[in-house]
């Protein structure tokens, strides 16, 4: 049997390895802000030093004033970001409802010929979606890659696991009492639903803040390109433009989605362990 003092010696090891893998994985980060700090010459200086020999803002002014146009970009991909998060958040949640909690012909077949969409990428169907946004003219406008994505079949999924691990006491009294399906989502269903709806809005910000194919394919002019697209500009042909001032740019551009995963981690864990507690 094991004794309270080596349980205690084995959570402090655990603790350890965890501690000294979260730092490997902050090493990335913390180079990426060191070298946005630096100038031309230290960026490409050898050996390298970790920290910069000072605080050198230049490469963010540069970044500003240069011929990308960048603060109009980070604009475009906030607009984007934020359209699409608050559009699955809600387009999700009510079809994960009627998934989980309603009873309806072909609900299941419904359900898994939704989950296939997971299996196709984005390039599969890139052709159809851009000769149908040339035929209604949303080509080159950041609102039309917006609309694509105001659902999403993972989403759902998500929300669905998570709803159906939640117990069904109250909803069925509810019912009895003559609420309605829609009073009982807003009331009680979407309640409980705040981890689940954390995890789906921060996956769901962060990988449109990084949508590079399709706006690549779906956006033209430069101001209405959206981030990922303007690394691309910055750091020139073949790798030829100033590293110090990419780095200030991806700096820039990484730093919302750090706090933001920061300010609702505990709720994105909690959302995605407990989605998968019962199928």
């Amino acid at each position: 049997m094991q004794t309270k003092a080596g349980q205690l010696w084995i959570d402090r090891a655990i603790i350890a390895v965890m501690a000294a893998l979260g730092i490997v994985m902050l090493l990335p980060f913390a180079w990426l802000f060191s070298m946005s700090f630096r100038s031309v010459a230290d960026a490409y200086k050898m050996p390298p030093s970790f920290l910069p020999p000072s605080l050198d803002f230049s490469n963010y002014r540069a970044v500003l004033n240069s011929s990308v146009p960048f603060a109009q970009i980070y604009m475009n991909s906030v607009e984007i970001a934020v359209i699409v998060t608050i559009g699955q958040l809600v387009t999700c949640t009510l079809a994960a409802f009627a998934f989980a909690r309603l009873k309806f012909l072909g609900r299941e077949s419904l359900f898994f010929i939704m989950l296939i969409g997971l299996m196709f990428p984005a390039q599969v169907t890139i052709i159809p979606i851009y000769l149908g946004f040339a035929h209604v003219g949303l080509l080159n406008r950041p609102i039309g890659l917006a609309l694509m994505y105001l659902t999403s079949s993972f989403g759902v999924f998500l929300v669905r696991q998570f709803m159906l691990s939640q117990p069904k006491a109250l909803e069925e009294a509810a019912l009895m009492d003559g609420a309605g399906y829609f009073k009982i989502f807003v009331r009680i269903s979407l309640p409980q639903l705040r981890p689940a709806l954390s995890a789906l809005g921060i996956i769901t910000f962060t990988q449109t803040w990084n949508y590079y194919f399709q706006a690549r394919v779906l956006l033209e002019p430069q101001d209405s390109m959206t981030l990922p697209i303007a690394m691309d500009l910055l750091r020139g042909y073949l790798g030829s433009g100033n590293l110090a001032i990419v780095m200030a740019a991806m700096s820039m551009a990484v730093l919302p989605v750090i706090l933001l995963f920061l300010l609702a981690q505990k709720l994105v864990i909690e959302g995605v362990a407990m989605s998968g507690i019962k199928t």
